[in-house]
């Protein structure tokens, strides 16, 4: 699914409400402009019955390059984690 598919979902919900395309795509980057805020602020983000989008540290390292074999730090940094509500947990048992 693309981002493309989750505005035709918003426009075929919303059919008769009158709203267009171009509205539809606007609300939709709305929410995921607001999502990849809060997170670059460090927020937890909680949305009812879909999941939690969590920042975490990520610690610093040595590493290895693959090909050379060489030795390669590894800088700190965030990852985005997610753990899904219940009712996503459902899907993987159907």
């Amino acid at each position: 699914m693309i981002k493309l598919d989750i505005v035709n979902a918003v426009l075929a919900k919303l059919e008769g409400a009158s709203i267009s395309r171009v509205k539809a795509e606007q609300a939709v980057e709305t929410v995921f402009e607001s999502l990849k805020n809060g997170m670059g602020r460090g927020q937890r983000i909680e949305l009812r019955r879909f999941g939690v989008f969590t920042v975490k540290p990520r610690k610093t390292g040595i590493g290895r390059n693959p090909r050379t074999g060489e030795e390669v730090n590894i800088p700190p940094g965030k990852a985005v984690r997610f753990k899904p509500g219940k009712e996503l947990q459902g899907l993987r048992e159907q």
